[in-house]
């Protein structure tokens, strides 16, 4: 769920003649005659770098093969008074995605690859636990069907590496994973199917795939601002990304480039959308092919009641009937990226000629597309493509009906990707929303029939539907408004009902010992973006009030948990099977390709005045616990070649990781944590220091 950032209540003051319009914009208005339009888009990109948390952002609108609007807000550099322009890069995340799946038609339209032939019948390597892998077809891994897992993140975000060991593993991981559904039941996203996608074009076309992208698609469309993590250019084209606190990273390496690692720019995405604009055939990418990554594939499974939504997989894309343009009859074509730093919305409309693309540092892809929506509506009625913006989706407070006694029936607990919640409905007709891990009421609510409980508002409505496989779902609908920038609709699935698991005495003990404890990451490369950002460290907790489960997880016996849900669109994304294992009494703990070490087997660090750690020949990361004795003491770190050190506070909250800072001195807080990482046999040397 998307957690609102501002409140519609707050107050803004624009100083309107302060907005200064780069050269671009006066030969946009001249050639379109659209100077408001112009002059509003910089406005919204200015409240994205104001309010939304953006440091920089840039955007461009491209109408029948020329660039009539191009601009940026904020600043490259927090640190530096180095202009943002045109050529300015960023990281496009998912939308890399588009440009795999081109590249797979591309090899369609040649002969070299059908899309409903077997993966396997390609990639011979591609083996899985679960004999259904041979049905995984290669429009399935295009259209998020193919019921792969989710995403075998280990390794493939790294600060400032372009390590393709996450690549190179990708094989040998799923090989250990079964599927989460039959393959082409339903659609749900996976990053993992456009990297084995990658695998498919290098192996057919006998090209890395950076080479691939390079030669048959931004060269040709002289895009020479797209690159990838292996390509050679110079890295400070592209905008710097901050932590929270305001810590410049170093430059994101997202190395599982087929699914999100593309760095581009506005203007080179303006100029790529171009390959799906009506009666443009070319010899890239022809009319057909495009005609068919737009359909809309998200239909060939089952899926959630049709509604005003942001969401309709096609080939590639996110949505192809994508509100609020169906309003208006016109189908645009929508892809959103998001990394850890960088974010990235483009809009297509096939059929008008037209496409936007906004990127950002920090923010969100869904604030850009919001922004880019609306600029193309505002252009459309300029140029009398359409007639009137329609109005927005209203909301009206709730009138409270009887409630069918039938609807009690749904309370319960409901998983998704991101854990359980749980739902009670009273007489009266209020549904209550808990996090069912603090028992404490998240959201709240109200019955006013057809089938629909209403927040206070009326901004969104939840309701319940059985589907065809038998699985209850909760089904949720919404009408976001981001302040100064536009609505936000959506309408998906975001849970499905799971009933109590009854667990025996002796895996119920089992579970319940690892309640609540933290596991750490040790196979993760000292560049991860990890460390900083605070994603290698898990807790698997145990779900009060429902029997069975840690996490998401269903408990199958004293050392396994498997998520059971089955979510189409994005809710249930992402699952891991949780395995454990003992080696030398210290618990281990596998998910997803990568290897977690019990709290318990962590060693506090020494109190010797100096000392050294040595990684092992396994080349895992070392933990340690901040001893009690040693808190507020300062140490000073010699740091080996290939390598790097992490402090955490005591709720695991990174502050301080010498990869991102340089630091090698820094104070140890209490019951905090601290993590050396490196190649196998590296050594590091400890002193603590006045």
């Amino acid at each position: 769920m998307i957690k609102k950032l501002l409140k519609s209540s707050m107050a803004v003051i624009i100083a309107f003649s302060l907005v200064i319009l780069p050269n671009s914009f006066a030969n946009a208005q001249e050639a379109t005659n659209y100077s408001d339009v112009i002059q509003q888009a910089q406005v919204k990109a200015n409240m994205l770098t104001a309010y939304y948390g953006e440091t920089s952002v840039q955007y461009a609108l491209i109408d029948n093969g020329e660039i009539v609007i191009s601009g940026h807000s904020g600043v490259y550099s927090k640190d530096s008074s180095t202009a943002l322009t045109d050529e300015t890069m960023y990281g496009i995340g998912s939308v890399s995605k588009i440009f795999t799946s081109v590249a797979v038609m591309q090899l369609a339209e040649q002969g070299k690859i059908d899309l409903d032939t077997p993966v396997f019948k390609y990639i011979p390597e591609f083996k899985m636990k679960d004999a259904r892998y041979k049905k995984i077809t290669v429009r399935m891994l295009l259209n998020h069907s193919s019921g792969i897992m989710g995403t075998s993140l280990s390794n493939a975000m790294l600060f400032e590496d372009n390590d393709t060991m996450n690549m190179d593993n990708l094989l040998d991981v799923l090989a250990t994973q079964r599927l989460k559904a039959d393959p082409g039941e339903f659609s749900v996203y996976c990053n993992d199917g456009f990297g084995l996608a990658q695998l498919l074009i290098e192996k057919v076309s006998g090209l890395e795939f950076s080479d691939y992208i390079k030669k048959y698609i931004s060269e040709p469309l002289s895009m020479s601002n797209t690159k990838t993590p292996l390509d050679d250019f110079d890295t400070d084209q592209l905008a710097k990304t901050y932590s929270s606190d305001n810590i410049a990273f170093p430059v994101e390496n997202v190395n599982m480039i087929g699914a999100g690692g593309i760095y581009s720019t506005a203007e080179d995405l303006c100029q790529f959308a171009g390959l799906f604009m009506k009666n443009t055939d070319s010899q890239l990418l022809s009319n057909n092919s495009a005609l068919a990554m737009s359909n809309a594939e998200y239909l060939n499974g089952f899926w959630y009641p049709q509604a005003a939504s942001t969401l309709s997989y096609g080939l590639g894309w996110d949505s192809v009937t994508t509100y609020p343009f169906t309003k208006y009859g016109i189908q645009a074509l929508v892809k959103g990226g998001d990394t850890l730093l960088y974010h990235c919305s483009l809009i297509t409309l096939p059929k008008e000629g037209m496409a936007m693309a906004v990127i950002s540092s920090g923010g969100a892809s869904i604030y850009n597309e919001v922004f880019a929506q609306e600029v193309i509506l505002d252009v459309l009625l300029a140029k009398g493509s359409i007639k009137e913006l329609k109005a927005e989706e209203t909301n009206v407070a709730p009138v409270k009906a009887s409630l069918p006694s039938e609807f009690k029936a749904y309370a319960g607990y409901y998983a998704y990707s991101g854990g359980i919640i749980k739902i009670d409905i009273n007489d009266n007709g209020i549904l209550k929303l808990y996090n069912s891990q603090t028992n404490t009421i998240a959201q709240q609510f109200i019955y006013s029939g057809d089938d629909k409980f209403y927040s206070k508002d009326g901004s969104y409505f939840v309701t319940f539907n059985k589907e065809s496989n038998g699985n209850i779902y909760l089904y949720v609908a919404s009408n976001s408004l981001l302040p100064y920038l536009g609505q936000y609709v959506s309408a998906e699935y975001q849970a499905q009902k799971v009933a109590a698991n009854s667990l025996s005495k002796k895996v119920k003990a089992a579970w319940e010992k690892r309640d609540n404890k933290m596991y750490f990451a040790l196979n993760e490369k000292y560049s991860s973006m990890g460390y900083s950002l605070n994603y290698l460290i898990l807790k698997l907790s145990m779900w009060k009030g429902l029997e069975g489960y840690a996490w998401n997880a269903e408990i199958i016996d004293e050392n396994t948990a498997k998520p059971t849900i089955q979510i189409p669109g994005v809710y249930g994304r992402d699952l891991f099977d949780y395995n454990f294992y003992t080696v030398k009494k210290a618990e281990y703990m596998e998910a997803g390709g990568s290897v977690y070490i019990s709290e318990d087997a962590i060693k506090a660090l020494s109190n010797k005045a100096a000392f050294n750690v040595k990684i092992g020949t396994d080349g895992y990361a070392k933990w340690y616990k901040v001893k009690a004795s040693s808190k507020n003491k300062k140490i000073k770190v010699t740091i080996p070649k290939n390598a790097s050190f992490t402090v955490y506070d005591e709720y695991a909250n990174c502050v301080d990781n010498s990869w991102t800072t340089g630091q090698t001195t820094v104070s140890l807080p209490k019951d905090g944590y601290i993590v050396f990482a490196g190649n196998a046999g590296v050594k590091f040397t400890v002193k603590y220091v006045d």
